[in-house]
């Protein structure tokens, strides 16, 4: 069944309160820190609505502080927040991020376990509403917040297909989320099946299918259904395997300075996302990709690197 589709790219997920360390080194020893917002599925949100998309966020969040300066910063990012419940009953969740000066990943503390967005229930998903978007992007980060997230997230991915939107999947790992390793590899590999683009890290793609090269690990996900596989490998760029373009490499974008790698891949999936839905073919929504991504790194939020449409423009992508 294909519905008529009213507005571009529809994701659910959890949104949290980020508040940055002033100064590098343990987070014990920080004592001033600046409020931003976090998540996969809304940072890539973001991106897609800074390049003029029509996006739609679906979630819960407590009617707190935090709730509610979350939800303004997605709204003021021109973001659809009407499918966003505020409940006073419920909290909405924080992280605490490091700050750290010589590119590597910064620690990162989570204070998620029973926030409003992890009671999240199937039927809090308005079908209707979901058919009408062209394009549904999912992560594993809502899936793995809770056995009800996860059940929430299969059933977004089946209403996307019944209605002919295309999917894509980003399995942005969570080991700590899950109950066992084995449990995500087969949850994780259960929801790229149901997606027409996929987009693993390589160390992801190797965690999840034991296998160690990006060719194999593309090959693994085309077999069980993917139309497009992106393996994300960091500054060397990304490898391809699409049904119709075929497989290839591109290269990464040189980046003088690595700020921040939170967010990088998130970015990564803004640039496929925003250029097969623009009609780029496959290697030129790849190289977007790469060149969002680095863009990425050399700022310290999760989405501050993310570009305007006039930015793309004038950057040739």
């Amino acid at each position: 069944m294909t519905t008529s589709k009213t507005f571009d790219v529809a994701t659910f997920g959890e949104s949290m309160l980020l508040l940055i360390a002033d100064r590098p080194g343990p987070l014990e020893f920080a004592e001033t820190f600046s409020k931003r917002i976090a998540g996969a599925e809304i940072n890539v949100a973001t991106g897609l609505s800074r390049l003029g998309f029509n996006v739609h966020w679906a979630s819960r969040l407590g009617a707190d502080s935090m709730g509610r300066y979350l939800i303004n910063q997605m709204k003021s990012e021109g973001v659809n927040c009407d499918h966003v419940v505020q409940d006073a009953s419920q909290k909405t969740g924080f992280q605490f991020k490091g700050r750290v000066d010589d590119g590597s990943d910064p620690e990162v503390e989570y204070h998620r376990k029973g926030s409003a967005a992890s009671l999240m229930q199937p039927s809090d998903i308005d079908e209707a509403w979901l058919r009408q978007a062209r394009h549904l992007h999912a992560t594993g980060v809502f899936a793995a917040i809770s056995p009800n997230a996860l059940e929430t997230a299969k059933r977004t991915l089946q209403v996307a297909r019944e209605a002919g939107s295309t999917i894509s999947f980003d399995p942005n790992l969570r080991p700590s989320l899950w109950p066992s390793e084995a449990v995500m590899r087969t949850e994780i590999n259960a929801l790229a099946a149901g997606a027409d683009w996929v987009f693993p890290g390589l160390a992801e793609g190797q965690l999840l299918t034991g296998l160690q090269t990006a060719e194999e690990i593309a090959q693994f996900y085309r077999q069980q259904g993917a139309r497009l596989v992106v393996v994300k490998l960091g500054p060397e760029g990304a490898y391809y395997d699409d049904a119709q373009a075929g497989t290839g490499y591109v290269p990464g974008c040189p980046v003088e300075k690595v700020v921040d790698t939170v967010g990088a891949g998130d970015a990564f999936a803004v640039g496929v996302i925003s250029g097969l839905l623009d009609g780029l073919d496959v290697v030129g929504a790849v190289r977007r990709a790469c060149w969002i991504g680095a863009r990425q790194v050399q700022v310290l939020g999760d989405s501050e690197g993310l570009p305007t449409r006039a930015e793309l423009q004038a950057a040739g992508y």
